[in-house]
């Protein structure tokens, strides 16, 4: 009896969609305020259809300070007010599928804001603090802790760590960003961190978007001990 031959899995409807990406900011504008929002984009999803496009990647549309275009995310599961709320982004997923339009948003899973509730709270809890633990809190080098803990920089330039000056004004150890000071990384060897992001992930599932763009995925993963990179480093094995 000859065996028959495997019928290939169905390629990921992914790997040959036409993806168009939304900065909302600059999209439209659909309440009049000069700056792009939800509305504006639900107003054009028929012009979307009419290109051909297979989905829409949205940038992050979280609550944010914008000090890195939302990238600097201080709520995963709520619209900043500047684009609209919630449950017009539950509108807007529902009548994208509505015009075969699926729906991707940004996830930016590496680091937060420094106005995120966890980053308030390791701030406020103090030395030592498991609320720190979620973040890269750590002593400086030199005689009284005046040097950053290595020799690591931003990709935004300058040092990628930042000191903080304790509740009772005491000069405290330093924070890791490999963004900007107000993007504090989260620490990913920490279970807290995946749990909630497993949570959040499962937040926009279950309102219907069909998938996600990671943002700074290379970073979360850090090197064991943080060792510093030296003068000439290898750009192919920076962290």
């Amino acid at each position: 009896m000859s065996q028959s031959t495997p019928r290939p899995a169905a390629s990921p409807w992914w790997r040959h969609a036409a993806i168009y990406q939304i900065y909302i900011r600059s999209f439209a504008d659909g309440n009049g305020d000069g700056i792009g929002d939800i509305a504006g984009v639900r107003e054009r999803l028929p012009y979307l259809r009419q290109l051909g496009v297979d989905a829409l990647w949205f940038n992050p549309w979280y609550v944010s300070p914008m000090a890195d275009a939302g990238y600097d995310v201080a709520d995963y599961r709520d619209i900043d007010p500047l684009f609209g709320t919630l449950a017009e982004a539950e509108e807007l997923i529902t009548e994208a599928h509505g015009h075969n339009l699926r729906v991707v948003v940004d996830l930016v899973p590496n680091h937060c804001s420094d106005q995120h509730p966890w980053f308030l709270r390791a701030l406020a809890a103090g030395p030592g603090s498991p609320e720190r633990e979620r973040f890269w809190f750590l002593p400086g080098r030199g005689a009284q802790g005046e040097l950053p803990p290595n020799d690591w920089n931003s990709y935004f330039g300058g040092p990628a760590w930042t000191r903080i000056t304790e509740a009772d004004g005491t000069q405290g150890p330093w924070y890791l960003h490999m963004f900007a000071p107000e993007q504090p990384d989260l620490n990913w060897e920490h279970p807290d961190v995946g749990a909630e992001f497993e949570d959040v992930l499962r937040f926009w599932l279950d309102r219907g978007v069909d998938g996600f763009r990671i943002d700074v995925a290379h970073g979360l993963a850090k090197k064991p001990g943080l060792p510093d990179v030296g003068e000439n480093p290898d750009p192919t094995d920076l962290p």
